[in-house]
C-alpha cells in the first residue's frame, strides 16, 4: 500500500472539514449506485452484493478513511456495540474503505468484533458515492441508510466518528416504524 504524504493528508482532512464537504455526498431521496465488493465478516471473505442485502430491509453503508486509524476504530467500534440493535431492526450494516480486504479482515475481527461486515470501496464506488478524500483515493467519514427500495433515507458526513451511529441508528429505527416487520 503506498504511504501518504503527511501533509496532503492533513490538507484533505480540513478540506473534508470545511463547509460544504459534506454536501458533496449523496442527498437523501436519490437512488443508491450499486455496490459489488470483497467484503469480510468476522475474518471470513464474501462477495457482497448490495442488491442482495436491500432485500433482507435497510442498509447501512457506512464510508471510513482507513482500517486501524484512531476515528475508524472509534467508530467500528461503536457500530459493534450497537449491532444488535440494527439487527433487531432487520438492518444491515457494512464499512466500506480502500484498504486491501487481508487488512479488512484483520479489521473485521478485531475492530468490528465480528458483528458486521467490512469490504472493499473501489474507486468507482467512493467516487459513486461522493466521498473522496480530495488528493488521495480513500473515502472521507460518510454514513448512509438506504431503504430496501434503493432509495438514500439518511446521508450523514462528518470527520468525528461518534455521532455516525447514533444518526444511522435514528434513521433505520425511524423507517422500522414506518415499515413493520409484516
Amino acid at each position: 500500500m503506498a504511504k501518504v504524504n503527511p501533509f496532503f493528508f492533513s490538507l484533505a482532512c480540513a478540506t473534508a472539514m470545511m463547509p460544504g464537504a459534506a454536501m458533496a455526498a449523496l442527498p437523501p431521496g436519490a437512488m443508491a449506485p450499486n455496490v459489488e465488493t470483497q467484503a469480510v465478516m468476522a475474518g471470513k471473505p464474501f462477495e457482497f452484493r448490495l442488491a442482495e442485502a436491500l432485500r433482507q430491509g435497510p442498509v447501512v453503508l457506512y464510508f471510513f478513511p482507513a482500517a486501524f486509524t484512531s476515528g475508524c476504530t472509534i467508530e467500528a467500534h461503536e457500530f459493534s456495540d450497537a449491532a444488535e440493535q440494527f439487527h433487531a431492526a432487520g438492518a444491515t450494516v457494512i464499512g466500506l474503505s480502500h484498504d486491501p480486504i487481508d487488512k479488512l479482515s484483520r479489521f473485521s475481527v478485531t475492530e468490528c468484533r465480528n458483528k458486521f461486515a467490512v469490504g472493499v470501496a473501489s474507486s468507482a464506488i467512493i467516487s459513486s458515492y461522493k466521498v473522496k478524500i480530495p488528493f488521495l483515493s480513500m473515502s472521507n467519514r460518510t454514513s448512509y441508510v438506504i431503504a430496501p427500495d434503493g432509495k438514500i433515507l439518511l446521508t450523514y458526513s462528518a470527520f468525528n466518528p461518534h455521532e455516525h451511529v447514533s444518526r444511522t441508528l435514528a434513521a433505520v429505527k425511524a423507517w422500522r416504524t414506518a415499515h413493520p416487520k409484516g
